[in-house]
């Protein structure tokens, strides 16, 4: 038990790291389009929504589902790194 928790808390980690940049810029945009929409800056706001959607970098559906199986992984080991699906230990 203790080798896949291991291999688990390795995983997450690299996991996170790979994935920091694109969900700190999916951050940034979301947080930022609103705002600049509301400025009415047209020109601004269509750069955010093509960052913010990956269409900037080519494709968006790749980076989006490459982004959500990414979350997907850090969810999966990252519950499993809680301890709340493991063996009940007697009392």
């Amino acid at each position: 038990m203790a080798r896949i928790v291991s291999a688990f808390r390795k995983y997450h980690r690299q996991l996170s790291i790979i994935l920091f940049m694109p969900l700190f810029l999916i951050t940034l945009t979301g947080i930022a389009l609103p705002l600049s929409e509301e400025l009415h800056n047209e020109a601004v706001s269509e750069l955010l929504r093509k960052l913010h959607s990956g269409e900037f970098f080519g494709s968006d559906l790749i980076y989006s589902v490459l982004v959500g199986l990414g979350l997907l992984g850090l969810l999966i080991t990252g519950l499993s790194l809680t301890g709340l699906f493991g063996r009940r230990r007697p009392n």
